[in-house]
């Protein structure tokens, strides 16, 4: 039952306070096990002797990690029950961070990545579902609260893990901190296993199979996938664009934090906006029209003009927290929020991977930015019309009863 039918004459209970407590606490340890890495890449692979193949698996494993087992997450759900679930994740995510922060081999080392990135990929698929079950009528508050926590948690791992090294001396150290901060996430969901939800081991609406032929299903995780690759397009060469209009290694960096800050208050205001519209497709316009301008500006405006055109762009990142937010409000049940939420991740996820990878072999190849630029403006193409279909206001269950 969902903790807010509890709730009397709008006073909210403790358990209701004491599971917002959980999902921030969760949402904030989420990306961690990616971020602080990237920025520490050099020093890891001088340390543990990695190779340039070793370095390129460990950036793929999110992706992989993420896709793979965020498939499998209803079904264990059903299996162990949600809260129950969620605790494992978090002790999993931790005790992966613990052990690779005192790895000694590039082996242990990626083996106890894909471990903790495999915590974080439960997580993912898990917090919409219990968004939905547990806050039917304030999802779209209760995913501002997710993905502002989410962003926080991004940016924290990305901006204190080299300071933390530097303070210290050793990067074993500045990876451990985040195992830490997991066992932390984990002590609300330990007093929350005695509000484990019933299980609805029997439910159609579970069935990620039943979704392969759902049209909405495919729009999402297409939607999904496209914001996700500019994501990490953004992230993976926003540096060297910047450094290539003539910006110095420390502008390009500095630009990048903020680009990397702008995500928490755009995932506190795009989640408020959209969730006052039944229908979401103004917001996907909207989104895309303030990424449509900023990468015309990086591609075509003068290079002393960068940062207005990064602004433009972070603001359209708005996308991954109207992605959230859809999986949640195209469906009715907390059951086919979990389906939809594994399907549209691991698919949506699947798709981005290859977008640094394509940007990186056109840039290469071709010697410019602009066939890669012509790319991300034909991955936006297929964001507004993925968008438009999946913003409309409907229901994946209404249309399985029509199929």
């Amino acid at each position: 039952m969902s903790v807010l039918a509890q709730e009397t004459r709008g006073r909210t209970t403790p358990l209701a306070w004491l599971l917002v407590l959980g999902i921030v606490l969760a949402a904030l340890n989420l990306r961690t096990g990616v971020t602080s890495v990237g920025t520490l890449l050099d020093q890891l692979s001088a340390g543990l002797g990695m190779s340039s193949v070793g370095t390129g698996l460990l950036t793929t494993l999110p992706v992989l990690a993420f896709a793979s087992v965020g498939a499998v997450t209803p079904s264990l759900a059903r299996r162990l029950g949600e809260h129950r679930l969620l605790l494992l994740a978090l002790v999993t995510l931790g005790a992966g961070l613990l052990i690779r922060s005192l790895a000694g081999s590039a082996t242990v080392f990626l083996l106890s990545s894909a471990v903790a990135l495999s915590g974080g990929a439960v997580g993912n698929v898990l917090i919409p579902t219990l968004i939905k079950r547990h806050f039917p009528a304030r999802t779209g508050i209760m995913t501002t609260v997710y993905t502002t926590a989410l962003a926080a948690g991004t940016m924290l791992a990305a901006a204190a893990t080299v300071p933390i090294e530097r303070a210290s001396g050793d990067w074993h150290i500045a990876l451990g901190v985040w195992a830490a901060l997991a066992a932390v996430a984990a002590i609300p969901w330990l007093a929350l296993l005695r509000s484990e939800p019933e299980r609805d081991t029997g439910s159609r609406d579970a069935s990620i199979r039943g979704l392969l032929k759902s049209r909405l299903a495919w729009m999402i995780a297409i939607y999904f996938g496209t914001q996700s690759m500019i994501a990490y397009i953004m992230f993976g060469w926003l540096a060297t664009i910047l450094t290539d209009s003539g910006y110095s290694t420390s502008q390009a960096g500095l630009m990048l934090g903020v680009f990397t800050a702008l995500n928490i208050p755009v995932s506190v205001a795009v989640p408020m906006i959209a969730s006052r519209f039944r229908d979401q497709r103004p917001v996907v316009v909207g989104l895309v029209a303030f990424y449509v301008v900023g990468f015309l500006g990086l591609w075509f405006a003068p290079g002393s003009t960068a940062m207005v055109w990064v602004v433009f762009v972070a603001v359209g990142m708005g996308s991954f927290p109207l992605a959230l937010m859809m999986l949640a409000l195209r469906t009715r049940t907390p059951e086919s929020t979990a389906a939809l939420s594994a399907f549209g991740q691991s698919a949506g996820y699947l798709i981005s991977g290859a977008g640094p990878l394509l940007v990186g072999v056109l840039r290469e190849t071709t010697g410019g930015w602009a066939v890669p630029y012509t790319m991300i403006f034909v991955v936006l193409a297929a964001q507004l019309l993925t968008g438009l279909y999946a913003g409309r206001n409907r229901f994946l269950e209404d249309e399985r009863m029509a199929g």
